[in-house]
């Protein structure tokens, strides 16, 4: 068995090197603070030595005295060391006390690190999870997960409420349906734990965190709530393989009817064979026995009340409302209901909801950080009448002094996305025109970062249509500024000269050299002039004549789908270095080649040539952006290969629905799903069915 000094040299170097990120310092404080105990009972245990020479200590206890250490022989061999002098006192181990063997407290001593070891294990791994989290729903979950293998329950939901009123406002549930959380919502919120740390209430039940007996430092030697049924200090694994676990009885000191308590031992509690993990005196075989004089390891922890740290004043008894006498402060804001189906004064909503749901205790904690405040509160709930212990809780309150940080980030950077979001879909269609003889349909999706990817379907004189996409290089507010800049001056271009595409965009790219230099950017305009004989809009009755009734028109006969140049219209499309569109019908599934030019903003002298089509009645044009290929992981040129598989491949029962055609391409191409968290690229697609 390794004596103290190697046990505590074994502790740094194997804490230093394998705790990083937050648990750096955590170890770093544990460290510093133990071997200030160490000392401390050193000392002690020298003082007693040279008061009482005849109880003796176990030499690890002992410092070394030159009278009495043997001496290391200087010759190299295997001569065995030298004898003992015979003024070397008596051994210490036959002077030790029967009540008092060296090797419990030694082992009391090893099993305490132990414990601190497993606790730093644990956060270190939960928060390292937790740091891989990009999203804040992600980091929400991720959350909710962690708590509850801290705390031993299986369900928990977290309400997201920041205090400044900024958003987002949402609620997320581990292991509860939509259902679940929609009946917990029925509850009014004075009645929640959860609630009154949103509400900023406070609990006067009484029930709040009691101090213990003084220890002979003058600190409690006992940080449990009053009257609630956890398993405080036990040693045996918990729910969630920790150390000491929640049970519904067990506490030290049980509940009075008036909120008070008592300080004896609970039915389940410890006795006398030996101290807790955290008890305040390593040697004292009693937990509330007078211990050495020794700083308190937890109370340089600013986030959560460590276990010898003095509890909260106890507030008026008679003051207590009709709906929180069933709550238990835990300090730092910390909320619990142990016991709702037994617990008095409770709401009867509250009792119904837990009952359907099969919960019977809760535990709640705010969400709040320096530099965010408050902008939320946690909740874990236990299917039997329980509460977490006082270990569950320190590492609840470590755990949690880290993750509202990461969350307070993960919700500005939140929040500013939903701002670029929000700018960027002002600044496309808000709804699609409606064009005689098409059907158009969308679908679009904006990275994290807010990309430059856009589209506009806009109806031009004479009953034409004129369609675009494009995208511009960069990420975030700027690439969103320019896009609504670079398809604000389409719009007017093609207003003035949209039968003609290849001048539109040679406006454009003149317009971007000279006001944005250092900027590039890919289009594609396609100008779809009206069926023959349907008028244009803002025409009034009787003013042109119908289809088929014009001068020379002849009888109307019906044209066959599908055969290019029966429906008589006429689309001219133009490029610049942007993906080709694709023709899909019945007969043919082919790109159409526009790829013939540079982007826009890359050459002096910029050109490109136009392409005439006449789609058949029946067919659809699909305009795309290059993300809707880089999405699917593959080089570009199996991804168009892909694209144009999956176009044929489309259903004859959807061709003739846009919105169809586009999802089943969508599923096809990406089966993750348009929104996919971790994809930076923007997705746009346009269809246009011509009927």
């Amino acid at each position: 068995m390794l004596d103290i000094v190697s046990l505590r040299r074994v502790h740094v170097e194997a804490l230093i090197a394998e705790q990083h990120d937050m648990g750096v310092c955590d170890a770093i404080e544990e460290i510093e603070q133990f071997d200030t105990l160490l000392n401390n009972t050193q000392q002690n245990a020298a003082a007693c030595l040279h008061m009482r020479p005849d109880l003796g200590f176990h030499p690890a206890l002992r410092k070394p005295s030159a009278m009495t250490t043997p001496h290391v022989p200087k010759v190299a061999g295997i001569e065995p060391a030298l004898p003992a002098p015979t003024h070397t006192a008596e051994s210490a181990t036959a002077a030790t006390p029967a009540g008092t063997p060296p090797d419990s407290r030694r082992t009391a001593v090893q099993d305490r690190l132990a414990g601190w070891l497993s606790d730093l294990t644990t956060l270190h791994g939960l928060t390292e999870q937790l740091a891989r989290t990009r999203t804040l729903d992600a980091a929400l979950q991720e959350l909710l997960r962690a708590g509850a293998s801290l705390v031993g329950a299986r369900r928990g939901l977290v309400v997201l409420e920041p205090s400044d009123g900024l958003g987002p406002d949402t609620t997320i549930g581990l292991g509860l349906g939509r259902a679940d959380i929609g009946h917990i919502e029925t509850v009014p919120r004075r009645a929640q734990s959860f609630g009154r740390i949103l509400d900023g209430l406070p609990v006067t039940s009484g029930l709040t965190t009691q101090a213990g007996p003084p220890a002979a430092n003058g600190l409690p030697t006992d940080g449990c709530p009053a009257g609630a049924p956890a398993d405080h200090g036990a040693d045996g694994p918990g729910p969630n393989g920790l150390q000491g676990g929640a049970s519904a009885s067990g506490l030290q000191g049980a509940a009075t009817a008036d909120g008070g308590r008592t300080d004896g031992p609970g039915p389940n509690s410890p006795g006398p064979a030996g101290p807790g993990p955290y008890s305040s005196d390593p040697h004292s075989p009693n937990p509330h026995s007078p211990g050495p004089a020794s700083p308190d390891p937890y109370s340089s922890d600013p986030h959560c009340p460590g276990p010898n740290s003095p509890g909260p004043a106890s507030p008026d008894p008679h003051s207590p409302g009709p709906d929180d006498s069933g709550c238990i402060a835990c300090g730092r804001g910390h909320i619990a209901q142990p016991d709702i189906p037994g617990g008095p004064g409770l709401d009867p909503r509250l009792r119904e909801v837990a009952a359907r749901l099969g919960y019977a205790a809760s535990y709640a904690v705010p969400l709040e950080a320096g530099s965010a405040g408050r902008f939320g509160a946690a909740v874990w709930l236990f299917d039997e009448p329980a509460a977490p212990a006082e270990r569950q809780r320190h590492l609840v309150g470590r755990y949690l002094a880290y993750a509202t940080e990461h969350l307070a980030r993960l919700l500005e950077l939140h929040r500013q996305r939903q701002t670029v979001a929000t700018l960027r879909e002002e600044l496309l269609p808000s709804r699609l025109p409606r064009a005689p003889g098409v059907r158009l349909a969308v679908r679009h999706s904006s990275g994290p970062l807010g990309g430059g990817d856009w589209y506009d379907a806009l109806p031009l004189p004479d009953g034409a249509l004129g369609l675009a996409v494009g995208s511009v290089t960069g990420s975030g507010p700027g690439a969103v500024a320019a896009m609504g800049r670079l398809r604000a001056s389409l719009r007017a271009y093609a207003v003035m000269e949209g039968e003609d595409p290849v001048a539109v965009l040679s406006d454009l790219e003149l317009l971007l050299r000279l006001t944005e230099p250092a900027r590039s950017a890919t289009a594609l305009f396609a100008f779809a002039e009206a069926p023959p004989g349907v008028p244009g809009p803002g025409t009034g009755p009787g003013a042109g004549p119908g289809p088929g009734t014009g001068p020379g028109a002849g009888p109307g006969t019906p044209q066959a789908p599908g055969v290019p140049g029966a429906a008589g219209r006429r689309i001219v499309l133009a490029g610049a270095g942007h993906c080709p569109p694709l023709i899909i019908g019945d007969r043919r599934t082919e790109y159409v080649e526009t790829t013939l030019s540079a982007p826009l903003g890359m050459l002096a002298c910029w050109e490109a040539p136009s392409v005439e089509l006449r789609p058949a009645s029946g067919e659809t044009l699909l305009l795309y952006s290059d993300g809707l290929l880089r999405r699917t992981g593959e080089p570009m040129d199996r991804a168009f290969a892909r694209l144009h598989a999956a176009a044929a491949g489309v259903p004859r029962a959807v061709r003739h629905d846009p919105e169809a055609l586009t999802d089943h391409l969508l599923r096809t191409l990406l089966p993750e799903g348009l929104d996919a968290p971790e994809s930076p690229e923007d997705v746009v697609l346009l269809t246009a069915y011509f009927e």
